[in-house]
């Protein structure tokens, strides 16, 4: 129970979470209510940089979410033409984050890193569909364990500032494993082949945790 109300956070956070106290006991010397918007804003920042452990299914024959978030797009797209595969046919699927969703993202699946491309741009509203050819974006090239390519995006959106990435090419790793995490509202793209989907637009996806993909 207690670790529901009071979750492990993100390295990321600590700095930010030490500001908003400063910020708010500063409030606090000029009025009350200005101290209880410091509270508050202290209170979110904590719970933004939460990283709760989640139980993964660690099952090959499925895909699971990157992210926290809602399913806005589940198609079928040419590849991302920034890692070479615009010439090949992949289902997509995305998730968009809002600023009170976790943000700490992961595997889809188990497998080896081949690439990570980061790509500067520009920090349109993650919802959009320009989002994903025009933001700031991180890109891993993932071969699963039957030399699938499952490419994994991060997507910086109108607040986000910063990608952070936590993995290295060449690192192998396990379904659910952390990979990185999005300051501040942000959408996660999974391109994936030989898999048929199993969420619908709407849908809210839990990262690790969710179902996105089946073989």
């Amino acid at each position: 129970m207690f670790t529901k109300i009071f979750p492990k956070i993100h390295a990321e956070g600590y700095k930010f979470l030490v500001i908003a106290v400063i910020i708010t006991i500063i409030f606090y010397v000029f009025s009350n209510f200005l101290g209880l918007i410091g509270l508050i804003l202290t209170i979110w920042v904590y719970y933004f940089f939460r990283d709760p452990d989640r139980i993964i299914i660690n099952d090959d024959n499925y895909l699971v979410s990157p992210a926290d978030g809602e399913i806005i797009k589940v198609e079928e797209v040419d590849g991302p033409k920034e890692l070479s595969l615009e010439n090949k046919k992949f289902k997509k699927i995305s998730i968009f984050m809002n600023v009170f969703d976790c943000h700490v993202n992961r595997t889809p699946c188990s497998g080896k890193i081949e690439e990570i491309l980061y790509k500067p741009g520009k920090f349109l509203n993650a919802s959009l569909d320009k989002a994903s050819e025009d933001n700031e974006r991180n890109y891993y090239k993932i071969k699963d364990r039957e030399n699938n390519d499952i490419i994994l995006v991060q997507i910086a959106g109108l607040v986000a500032r910063r990608i952070v990435c936590e993995s290295d090419k060449d690192q192998d790793l396990n379904q659910g494993d952390r990979v990185g995490m999005i300051r501040f509202g942000s959408r996660a793209d999974v391109y994936y082949e030989n898999y048929e989907p199993l969420v619908k637009v709407g849908q809210t996806a839990i990262a690790g945790e969710t179902l996105l993909a089946k073989k």
